[in-house]
């Protein structure tokens, strides 16, 4: 018995088959494109995103035996924007990904009229470009006849996940998962329901929006023409929340954080939606035969973009594999501090308006010391999210679960350890968030009884654990320093 996910990333397309022992037996993918037509905006083509998700599903189903696949989990990045024709299925518009910041201003003019109470107390989240709402407003307001249209209820909106629901179902099925929906700034996530109220302000109408389930469960099956046979989804998860759940985060307090694109740290809060007194985000972790549990988030927009940003914008590198080698070539950055606000800053700032900076430069700076301070920006972003999180829940966790790609690099883990102090624990299997949504599906699908079984096959590869603080609290007021100096 096998189980495909679908993980469909900011940077890349993947499908992944896993076994009932949460091992890889066939992965495939490919990068996708970005496109940044102006400041502050950062689009991708939906058709192109459809034609990889078809292209890497076949490419991994021809490598084993087909009818064994049982289900399909979709994980996907989060806030990315498509409105599509419901009649015709294409999309008016590319897809608006989560780091576009063109809806700073309207947000600006919704925090003015006293709106953000009301989006936090409702939502989890605050009034900020990040979350799809304003970006669905904004392609009313600029795709000709797209307002008369939506008024018409013939335009429908989706998340990524949606979009590809819509598209492997063969246009039958409009849904989504609550994690995907409580990315929106419009659905309530105390009530489990679209909030009208939101709805009215954003200026976004309800026949736009799709039905919103339980994270587990059957969403429909493949058109048999895509696949060659009717496969059944039975998940759905926010690339963030597949990886809290790959992580087998479980237990009220357990903490994950993921460097991939951007990082982002979540926390296991229970089942009630405790609000943030420190600018950190309230969502819905996953919801289970109705029953919700939610996740403090922490959310920097990026992380391992920096390292892309090396090598394709700054080329002092040539791929990311080497910066670890780079960075120990050094015996520390040199006073170097990178703060890495390439689309503004995410929590605990919120300032999307902020723009990146490299500090501390002098005659003697090398390629090497601006490397090394590329990765400790992690470790010291990972610090200000955690700092809000335990002022907010109390806890101070003794252990942090890492993934994503960054996380391979044995430097950026040891760095957050040390900032933290804290131990941090990358597992054995690094595809958490394809695994937690792949997980899932087997939870949903029959090949696990229990959330006990998914736990048992959770094991760490390294552990790290914390070096001297001195040295770390000097480059932590560096960082801080810093900050302030590129905020808006």
């Amino acid at each position: 018995m096998f189980i495909l996910a679908i993980d469909q990333g900011t940077t890349s397309t993947r499908a992944l088959i896993f076994d009932n022992r949460g091992a890889v037996v066939a992965l495939a993918q490919k990068e996708l494109a970005l496109f940044t037509p102006h400041d502050g905006w950062v689009e991708q083509d939906p058709e192109a995103i459809w034609a990889d998700t078809l292209h890497v599903c076949r490419d991994v189903l021809s490598k084993v035996d087909a009818s064994k696949v049982t289900a399909i989990g979709i994980t996907n990045q989060r806030e990315t924007t498509v409105v599509w024709d419901k009649s015709t299925g294409k999309p008016l518009y590319n897809a608006i990904v989560w780091q576009d910041r063109r809806t700073a201003g309207f947000c600006f003019a919704l925090k003015s009229q006293g709106l953000e109470p009301r989006v936090q107390e409702a939502t989890g989240l605050l009034c900020d470009p990040y979350f799809s709402g304003t970006k669905i407003r904004w392609v009313l307001d600029n795709v000709t006849g797209a307002k008369a249209a939506a008024d018409k209820g013939a335009l429908a909106f989706g998340t990524i996940d949606s979009f590809l629901l819509w598209r492997l179902t063969g246009g039958k099925v409009h849904a989504t998962d609550a994690t995907n929906a409580s990315r929106t700034m419009l659905f309530n996530i105390v009530t489990q329901s679209w909030d009208e109220t939101l709805l009215e302000a954003v200026g976004v109408p309800a026949s736009m929006l799709p039905d919103v389930r339980d994270s587990g469960g059957n969403f429909g099956n493949t058109d048999e023409k895509i696949f060659g046979r009717s496969i059944p989804v039975m998940a759905v998860l926010g690339d963030q929340h597949a990886a809290l759940f790959g992580q087998a985060c479980f237990k009220e307090g357990m903490v994950k954080s993921t460097y991939g694109t951007g990082c982002f740290t979540l926390m296991n809060i229970g089942s009630t939606p405790k609000l943030s007194k420190h600018k950190l985000l309230t969502t819905v972790a996953w919801r289970l035969n109705g029953k919700t549990t939610y996740a403090a988030e922490g959310a920097i927009f990026v992380a391992g973009a920096a390292v892309q940003f090396l090598r394709d914008n700054l080329k002092i590198i040539s791929s990311s594999s080497e910066t670890e080698g780079i960075a120990r070539s050094v015996p520390d950055s040199g006073g170097v501090i990178f703060v890495p606000a390439l689309t503004g800053l995410g929590a605990p700032y919120w300032d999307p308006h902020a723009r990146g900076g490299i500090f501390g430069l002098t005659r003697g700076t090398t390629n090497a010391h601006i490397v090394r301070a590329t990765l400790e920006a992690q470790a010291y972003q990972t610090r200000d999210l955690m700092n809000a999180m335990n002022a907010d829940s109390g806890i101070a966790p003794a252990t942090l679960r890492v993934d994503g790609g960054l996380a391979r690099n044995a430097f950026v883990c040891q760095e957050i350890a040390s900032q933290l102090n804290c131990v941090v624990e990358r597992p054995v299997n690094v595809e958490t968030t394809a695994w937690g949504v792949a997980a899932l599906a087997g939870l949903e699908s029959g090949m696990f009884a229990s959330l006990s079984d998914i736990e048992a096959l959770w094991r760490a590869d390294a552990r790290f654990t914390p070096g001297p603080q001195k040295n770390q609290n000097d480059g932590y007021a560096k960082w801080q320093q810093a900050v302030r100096r590129i905020m808006s």
